[in-house]
């Protein structure tokens, strides 16, 4: 049997596997071992471990002409505590059913499971899908719900997060997704600073678009980011379209027109969609109390929050703060 400790030794946080197999999605498989894999001291010993497990005998190949040489085997998914699926072989391989039934396995004892891009046709062999939202790259959206149309797929989305089963759209939504699982587990702070060495957004809501229909003009784009960032910078302030749209130096209408075609979004979901990142991140990171806390983030009111709060994550704000909170902001008074 594979040693843990030999692949990560002192680290005693949970085990991420990403299965290996021939003809290896390169980049999707990177983004797994960058996030999980990269060594991290700041982080200390309760930081994830991580192992790459063949899910077939070798050689074993990854796109790019690299040869392939895992920690393991299937014997690791017996211990994962979260499996990450990095792309597969294409949409119409077949996916081994020995292998299918080792997943379904680790998800019943408790394990999660993710998939980037066409890492979703893994996941719904295994039937966990069935009944449940999944994303997956636009390209590959049809043929997932012509194979598996039990499973509601939704091709505008970054990422899905449905009962322990995790699924993202193409490979830099698989970013997205990864950043959204550290989050979970170690917070709001561990997920910013993992974002910043890879010089990424620190977080891209799941329900963001994938893609844009025609791209923004590069100098109206310039004046659409300066105003996200005042927006950001003031989320207490009254940011109304007209408000947003004169600082843009543009109509009301066209500013509708060209926040929608660079977002994906309409400029009230997008507010609604940053206040309650910043109140998640102060519900985490401060002890401040939650009347405080929906004044910070625009809302105005605790009423308000909570119904916003609610509605995209599924808690409510006190609930999120004792589950994702740290250890002396959960004992606070809230």
């Amino acid at each position: 049997m594979t040693s843990i400790n030999k692949i990560t030794p002192k680290l005693t946080g949970p085990l991420v596997v990403a299965p290996v197999y021939d003809g290896l999605c390169t980049f999707e498989f990177a983004i797994a071992a960058e996030i999980f894999g990269l060594h991290r001291p700041e982080m200390g010993p309760g930081w994830y471990r991580f192992a790459s497990a063949a899910i077939e005998p070798g050689p074993l190949r990854a796109h790019g002409g690299l040869n392939v040489t895992s920690d393991g085997g299937l014997e690791l998914l017996e211990r994962a505590d979260l499996i990450v699926m990095a792309g597969w072989k294409g949409a119409d391989v077949p996916v081994p059913d020995a292998f299918a039934k080792r997943l379904r396995r680790a998800w019943q004892r408790g394990a999660r499971l993710a998939s980037i891009c066409s890492g979703a046709f893994v996941l719904a062999a295994t039937g966990l899908l069935d009944g449940r939202r999944a994303a997956t790259h636009w390209r590959y959206a049809d043929k997932l719900r012509e194979r598996h149309p039990g499973i509601a797929v939704d091709a505008g989305v970054l990422y899905v997060e449905e009962e322990r089963v995790l699924t993202s759209a193409g490979s830099a939504a698989g970013i997205d997704l990864m950043l959204h699982i550290v989050r979970a587990d170690f917070g709001v702070e561990a997920a910013n600073s993992v974002a910043r060495r890879l010089v990424m957004p620190a977080h891209r809501s799941g329900g963001q678009a994938q893609f844009i229909e025609r791209p923004v003009p590069a100098d109206r784009g310039h004046r659409l980011a300066g105003v996200l960032e005042q927006v950001r910078a003031d989320l207490r302030a009254p940011w109304t379209v007209e408000r947003m749209a004169e600082a843009a130096l543009m109509s009301p209408r066209t500013f509708l027109r060209r926040f929608t075609e660079a977002t994906g979004q309409s400029p009230g979901d997008w507010l609604i969609a940053e206040r309650v990142a910043e109140a998640r991140r102060l519900l985490e990171a401060s002890s401040l109390p939650v009347e405080r806390i929906a004044a910070a983030a625009g809302f105005g009111s605790v009423q308000a929050l909570r119904h916003h709060f609610q509605a995209r994550l599924g808690l409510a704000p006190r609930a999120y703060r004792a589950s994702f909170g740290t250890s002396e902001v959960s004992r606070s008074s809230i």
